[in-house]
């Protein structure tokens, strides 16, 4: 047997490569002449075969990754003609290997190459171990062709007697990679060859064995499966009859875990049976370790315990709701009516049987509005007390995830349902009160939005088909009232503000102080301390004197601090032996129990001690976040030798202020003259603008007639009157503009011992939302132009020089 040689004439050929594919002698492929080094080779083994006889010849060379092989396959181009699918192509027929040597030129655009036939002749007869390979080759390829149902082809395979072109035949098997290819075509020795393509061939036959080896034992998986789920269903049937036939009943075990027993027992809505019995079926399906089990069976708990048509009878005694609204919070008037409201719809639409209407229930969404500690989140419990509802409270302080809105979706692990569904689930009825509290509060993250997943849910149109991710089904959420908390109005996202009825709490004011005190903290400070009530009293004048110097706020939560301390106090010394019981705490006592007061009224303080006591300084009034507050505005000019010319404003300002700082120093540079200022001090000197408290970020228009007041004064050398606060934007022309908060500005100018408050003229209507008795002790102005209020604002001028106007180092 000869290993390898070479024919004595060398060829030369133009070069044909293939892309990723493999031509091995003996196989016929037709190739598509649209490809240009494919045309480019024929064309040039045509021209060639002009002046040589026989059929053109071209030299088959794989190319792998831009790599040629070492060994090519000569073939000559049979028929050049159309495709089947109409393409200009060639049908070429492999002929022998020849090993590729160096490049050459010839006609037409080709490579041209030199190459050397390889002799792959076999000595006849074949010895015995190549006869018993030729034959284990056929049996395996004629193996593998049966399975596949190509029993043409077995013949054909069978009558191949030459071992070089058995071995070549593996080049039309669909399984071989083109590197398995490359290296049968480069093995020369036709047995060695041969065995490379049996057991390759054999490689193969292995691994189908094998998968069909794995997809046998997954149907017989599946096959043991069903057979256990009908056994199963077959011994359930069973027992059934044994305890029919025996008259047993089912113990709280089976009970437990018979659903669909529960599920068809439950009052459930149509949908949710549906929905159930789906669930109750994927279950009877699934296995016993089949994870799925246990979610379906969490889910399908979850289901039977929400109250689907359980519903609590609203108290329609309207004079009794109303009684016990007042009963347990003083003030908040807006509110109760609300509520009292609302009862007496729900009470006509019960009595002319208009419960439901389209689907949807009278439900009702409030947003409750004011700073902190005037009674928001308690007043919920008091109006499901009042309405005779189930009361449930939803902290979103913090949320940052939709899934606790919405719910997660049961794919994951430890899903849950939202804080809704839960709410409804707690409450166990379907028209409980809710109580969304902090809602301002709510963030967002990658995670989602939980505000905007709060858009369905407080949504009168759309909540009576809400749907939880977990759940899946529709939850009625129409005859719920949900009572939205929130001390900032503006962080509340527009959308879900304008599905909700705004209610502001603005604060109280020292009457209601003083009455909630008496009623409310009092009593429960007393239990705390372990006193009683004949033990120590407060007089009404120590509760006003807590209310309007100890403290200072729009709520009533460091009022009760401050009695819990005094309370504290008597108590200590009571054990001490230092004070004896009953015992009345008058406004005398209060500073040797709890110290001295730290909110002492602008009108009590020393004349000279005030902060307008110099000229430049305004009483302004402001809203933040924990209510109205009175802001102070000073202003000073540079020395005109070392200032720079120029407006300076300090204070953690906002841009609307600025600019309300840039129009109040406009108006008076152009209308300084009719208003009698020096305004060429403000042409030469450096204005500087400051509001104290300078580490709070300020913002908003309101302040404008405090600064034009303030630099008024400080032009004029005229003081600001102390009992005099102001809220008001100012324009370019000197008009004064309406501003928000009216209601809160004035509780707190009452609440600082302040008299008399301008407000602009387009305001007066907000002044029917202040309580009578807080206008009763203020003068307010309504005003419409800047002038009025400098002559309200400024003190008349006096006959002794004017007192020095502060000047900024």
């Amino acid at each position: 047997m000869t290993a390898e040689s070479t024919a004595s004439t060398p060829l030369t050929l133009p070069v044909l490569p293939l892309d990723d594919e493999v031509v091995l002698p003996g196989m016929v492929v037709p190739l598509d002449l649209s490809d240009s080094e494919v045309r480019a080779a024929v064309e040039a083994a045509q021209a060639a075969a002009r002046s040589a006889p026989g059929k053109p010849k071209v030299l088959l060379v794989p190319r792998v990754d831009g790599t040629y092989a070492k060994t090519g396959v000569l073939g000559t181009v049979e028929q050049v003609g159309r495709l089947a699918d109409g393409d200009p192509g060639a049908l070429i027929r492999g002929r022998g290997r020849v090993r590729i040597g160096a490049g050459t030129t010839g006609p037409g655009a080709a490579l041209w190459v030199e190459g050397t036939r390889i002799d792959e002749s076999v000595p006849d007869p074949l010895p015995g171990q190549v006869a018993e390979l030729v034959k284990e080759y056929k049996a395996l390829a004629s193996s593998w062709l049966k399975k596949r149902g190509a029993w043409q082809v077995v013949d054909r395979v069978q009558a191949i007697d030459d071992v070089s072109a058995l071995a070549d035949n593996s080049g039309y098997s669909p399984f071989l990679t083109t590197e398995q290819k490359v290296e049968l075509l480069e093995t020369a020795d036709p047995v060695a060859r041969l065995k490379l393509a049996t057991q390759q061939l054999r490689d193969h036959l292995a691994e189908q064995d094998v998968a069909e080896t794995i997809a046998k034992d997954v149907q017989e998986g599946v096959d043991k499966q069903q057979r256990e789920f009908l056994l199963r269903r077959q011994l359930e049937a069973v027992r059934k009859e044994l305890r029919e036939l025996n008259g047993d009943s089912k113990d709280s075990a089976e009970e437990s875990d018979d659903y669909r027993a529960r599920v068809e027992a439950a009052d459930l809505p149509e949908k949710v049976r549906e929905a159930a019995l789906k669930e109750v079926d994927k279950l009877e399906r699934a296995s016993d370790q089949s994870p799925e089990g246990s979610w379906i069976r969490t889910w399908l708990d979850t289901i039977l315990e929400l109250p689907w048509n359980d519903r609590t009878e609203d108290a329609y005694d309207i004079q009794g709701a109303k009684a016990v609204l007042d009963a347990e919070h003083a003030g908040l008037e807006d509110v109760k009516e609300r509520i009292t409201e609302y009862l007496a719809v729900r009470k006509r639409r019960a009595d002319r049987g208009l419960g439901v209407i389209g689907g949807r229930r009278g439900g009702a969404v409030l947003a409750l509005v004011g700073p902190p500690g005037v009674g928001k989140t308690s007043l919920g419990e008091s109006v499901a007390h009042a309405m005779g509802r189930k009361f449930v409270r939803v902290a979103l302080g913090g949320v940052r995830d939709e899934a606790e809105i919405r719910g997660h979706r049961r794919t994951y692990v430890g899903a849950l349902p939202g804080r809704i569904v839960r709410a409804i689930k707690e409450a166990g009825s379907m028209n409980p009160v809710v109580l969304l509290d902090e809602i301002d509060k709510v963030g967002s993250d990658f995670r989602g939005d939980p505000a905007a997943a709060l858009l369905e849910v407080l949504d009168p149109a759309q909540n009576h088909t809400f749907r939880d991710h977990y759940l899946e089904v529709e939850l009625d959420l129409s005859d719920v009232v949900f009572l939205a908390t929130a001390n900032v109005l503006e962080a509340i996202p527009e959308a879900l503000l304008d599905r909700m009825e705004l209610v502001r709490l603005d604060g109280y004011t020292e009457d209601e102080k003083v009455v909630i005190a008496r009623d409310h903290l009092l009593p429960r400070q007393l239990d705390r301390a372990g006193l009683d009530k004949d033990e120590v009293t407060l007089d009404e004048s120590a509760l006003r004197k807590l209310a309007g110097e100890y403290t200072r706020e729009a709520g009533v939560r460091t009022l009760e601090r401050s009695i819990a301390r005094l309370l504290r106090k008597v108590a200590a010394q009571h054990e001490l032996g230092e004070r004896e019981l009953p015992f009345t705490v008058t406004d005398g006592d209060l500073r040797g129990l709890i110290g001295r007061p730290h909110h002492v009224p602008e009108s009590a303080q020393d004349p000279a001690e005030r902060r307008t006591a110099v000229p430049g300084v305004a009483t302004g009034l402001a809203v933040t976040g924990a209510g109205g507050d009175v802001l102070y505005v000073e202003a000073s000019l540079a020395d005109p030798e070392t200032g720079a010319a120029g407006l300076t404003l300090t204070g953690q300002l906002g841009d609307v202020m600025k600019e309300s700082a840039q129009i109040a120093l406009s108006f008076l540079r152009s209308h300084g003259a009719e208003l009698e200022l020096p305004v060429a001090d403000l042409k030469d000197r450096g204005v500087h603008i400051h509001f104290p408290a300078g580490a709070v970020p300020k913002d908003g228009p309101s302040a404008g007639i405090t600064m034009t007041t303030a630099l008024a004064s400080l032009l004029s050398g005229r003081l600001v009157r102390t009992d005099v606060a102001m809220t008001g934007e100012v324009s370019l022309t000197g008009r004064v503009l309406p501003i928000g908060g009216v209601k809160q500005k004035l509780l707190a100018a009452h609440r600082a011992g302040v008299t008399t408050v301008i407000i602009p003229k387009r305001n007066e209507p907000d002044l029917d939302d202040v309580p009578a008795e807080v206008l009763d002790k203020l003068d307010v102005h309504a005003v419409t132009d800047v002038r009025q209020v400098l002559e309200l604002a400024l003190a008349p001028a006096t006959s002794d020089a004017a007192p020095e106007v502060p000047v900024a180092a």
